[in-house]
């Protein structure tokens, strides 16, 4: 029995570990993301070259929890599997070298979630580490709604007319929105481009994709701009859904092109209509008063000659 002096400060990870100075270029696990049906049988690799570092452990995080749950580990060539996991997982191969993760019989939801392999070693030594993989995303498809993947439908919304109209201070922003829906599972991620250049500045996109009953998946990303960008007709917009279909990520986009400038002095054709419009209201009510003058001018005449006949006679 190996003596866990080191790893028993390991056992329950916080996530903060994985995504700071834990994470090591020296330790490769694959693949990153992963597809699978209930009942199906999957393996996740993990490979280090960190000298005297002796053992491999693998660590499981699910859906919705904060802190990893270690399954097992392998010490040389010696596998382990924490009481929990053992007939639902199994560990091989050389914590020296490289291990394997093998879930034996997927299970839907119980296995969704994120798996994360350590090297480590076992030393009283406080001055080194264990360091992390990358990770697998694993998500087990639900077979009340699909066996396979379901593609994106990715739309890109034009900003609103309303938001800040003045297209000459490019310190007024426009927001453009990129909206991908009914996809299955939520492995995607969302980046933006402008006339072919990729765009980090003034994007936002939701932490995570958002579960519908209706719909499947759904997630939106906003991107802002200096008014005079948008209200240049010769950009182009895009926005790119990378979408995991269980073999590879597949690229969706959806495209607008800017908009011109609303003209500040002129007549548009807006302007014309209205000025038109009301050029035609005025010319009703001219009519209409110039009738009823003229009905009371013969009404006075005609009273008028009465009352002159009568003077006469």
């Amino acid at each position: 029995m190996v003596t866990m002096i080191r790893l028993l400060t390991i056992f329950s990870v916080p996530l903060f570990w994985i995504t700071g100075v834990s994470l090591s270029q020296e330790v490769n696990q694959t693949p990153s993301t992963l597809l699978g049906k209930p009942e199906e049988k999957i393996q996740l690799s993990c490979s280090h070259n960190i000298p005297s570092y002796n053992i491999i452990l693998w660590y499981q995080r699910s859906v919705g929890d904060t802190a990893l749950k270690l399954i097992g580990y392998v010490y040389y060539e010696n596998p382990t599997v924490e009481s929990l996991y053992q007939g639902i997982f199994d560990v091989s191969g050389d914590g020296a070298k490289e291990a394997y993760l093998h879930l034996l019989k997927l299970r839907q939801p119980e296995d969704d979630g994120q798996y994360f392999c350590a090297a480590s070693y076992t030393s009283c030594d406080s001055g080194r580490e264990a360091y992390f993989g990358g990770g697998t995303r694993l998500t087990v498809l639900d077979p009340d709604i699909s066996d396979k993947a379901i593609q994106p439908n990715v739309t890109v919304l034009t900003p609103s007319i309303h938001e800040c109209k003045d297209a000459k201070d490019n310190k007024n922003k426009k927001t453009l929105v990129c909206v991908a829906t009914g996809f299955y599972p939520d492995h995607v991620s969302v980046s933006w481009k402008i006339n072919g250049e990729n765009v980090f500045d003034g994007v936002g996109t939701d932490n995570s994709a958002v579960w519908n009953n209706e719909t499947k998946y759904s997630i939106t990303s906003r991107l802002r701009v200096p008014a005079g960008v948008w209200y240049t007709d010769s950009n182009e917009f895009n926005c790119t859904v990378l979408f995991f279909n269980g073999t590879e990520y597949i690229p969706f986009e959806a495209s607008v092109m800017g908009d011109k400038a609303p003209s500040t002095g002129g007549m548009t054709t807006e302007n014309y209509v209205k000025s038109t419009q009301t050029a035609k209201l005025a010319y009703i009510v001219f009519i209409a008063k110039s009738s009823l003058y003229g009905f009371f001018v013969v009404v006075f005449v005609w009273k008028l000659q009465g009352k002159s006949g009568k003077h006469f006679t």
